[in-house]
């Protein structure tokens, strides 16, 4: 998501050169400085949307964990209530019996005994059976009361992580909003940058040829080992967890890192996780299910999962996490990664040596 801050820098040398031109140096000096200042805020607003978009994706995994819960709970309950009103039946019927019999039962027990002994065994059976019956209607009874109250439990954290969600959404439109008029600003002096832009689209070019180039080299050969499948051409809290105590496995999901390629290009979505758009824990969902590893939409659960990594100790396939875990993407090779960086961008590549990615890094994980 950084393609603003370290857009700055680049906007700056260039119009550096225009401004060395006679004509009107003054006012052109003063649009570099625009630039940089409106660039400048844009980045600040894209590390804040950021991590609004990743605490909406960290709070709605959290609500589809209620939702699945009360779901299991209602059908609980549903048995519940289907072996009280059996256990209630049950009782009922054995009553009636006593009442419908053609001899009084305690009678009954008394006359068809043939011995002392046996008429107390009678009457003993006859009272565990009832002492039976009262121990499953209570059983039951305690069950169904258990889930009712953790019904009620669940059904008041649905409405209370529903309110987290709304909250999460309506910060991350706001901040948009300042964003788009930040945007609007910037276009302004497009004019100027829109040089730049066409220099940027031609060297991420270059560089999507040179990753795709490396993975090809990377691959096994036909003789040995497993190729990764290619993809299907459908469409173009903070953390801190140290280094773990051993050394983490070689990659073995080196193969995610074609598949992201695959999409390069496509447009950054709020919430995406399919070709048709991407945020930057959306893209590591789809690319890394296609390799058969399932990881939650959210970049911050997604640190907490894998093995750290050192920096040193990088592989193609790894992901790389930056300011405090609210941003990610996935490590091709050679210092550079592939990501969905910000809204009004596209799934690119990036350097980990830029500036921004350099000072906000925060570590790697290996799943």
């Amino acid at each position: 998501m950084r393609f603003g801050l370290s857009f700055t820098a680049a906007l700056a040398a260039a119009l550096a050169v225009v401004v060395s031109s006679p004509a009107e140096p003054g006012q052109l000096s003063s649009k570099r400085a625009d630039a940089q200042r409106v660039l400048a805020e844009i980045g600040a607003m894209d590390m804040e949307l950021d991590r609004a978009v990743e605490a909406y994706n960290y709070a709605t995994v959290q609500l589809n964990r209620i939702d699945r819960d009360l779901a299991a709970n209602r059908k609980r309950l549903a048995t519940a209530r289907t072996n009280l009103a059996t256990a209630h039946k049950r009782v009922a019927d054995r009553v009636l019996s006593l009442y419908t019999s053609e001899e009084p039962d305690t009678l009954a027990v008394i006359l068809g005994a043939s011995s002392l002994g046996d008429l107390i065994e009678r009457i003993d059976s006859v009272n565990r059976i009832s002492d039976e019956d009262a121990r499953i209607t209570e059983d039951v009874t305690r069950f169904r009361n258990e889930v009712r109250s953790r019904q009620q439990h669940l059904e008041q954290a649905q409405v209370q992580q529903r309110n987290v969600v709304a909250e999460r959404a309506d910060r991350r439109a706001a901040i948009e909003g300042q964003l788009a008029a930040r945007q609007e600003l910037l276009a302004s002096i497009k004019d100027q940058i829109s040089t730049l832009e066409a220099a940027e689209r031609a060297r991420q070019a270059r560089l999507a040829r040179q990753a795709r180039q490396q993975v090809r080299s990377t691959q096994p050969s036909s003789s040995g080992g497993q190729q990764s499948s290619p993809p299907p051409a459908d469409q173009p809290p903070s953390p801190s967890p140290g280094p773990s105590p051993s050394p983490p496995p070689p990659s073995t999901h080196g193969g995610v890192v074609g598949v992201a390629l695959h999409y390069l290009g496509v447009p950054y979505r709020w919430g995406g996780a399919s070709p048709s758009g991407f945020d930057c824990s959306g893209l590591l969902v789809y690319s890394f299910a296609k390799v058969g590893v399932y990881l939650p939409h959210s970049s911050y659960m997604q640190f907490h999962l894998g093995r750290y990594v050192p920096r040193s100790n990088l592989q193609p396939g790894d992901a790389v996490f930056f300011n405090g875990a609210s941003h990610v993407g996935i490590y091709i090779g050679g210092g550079r990664f592939v990501h969905a960086p910000h809204t009004g961008d596209v799934v690119k590549i990036s350097s980990l040596g830029e500036s921004w990615y350099s000072s906000t890094y925060a570590g790697a994980r290996r799943y």
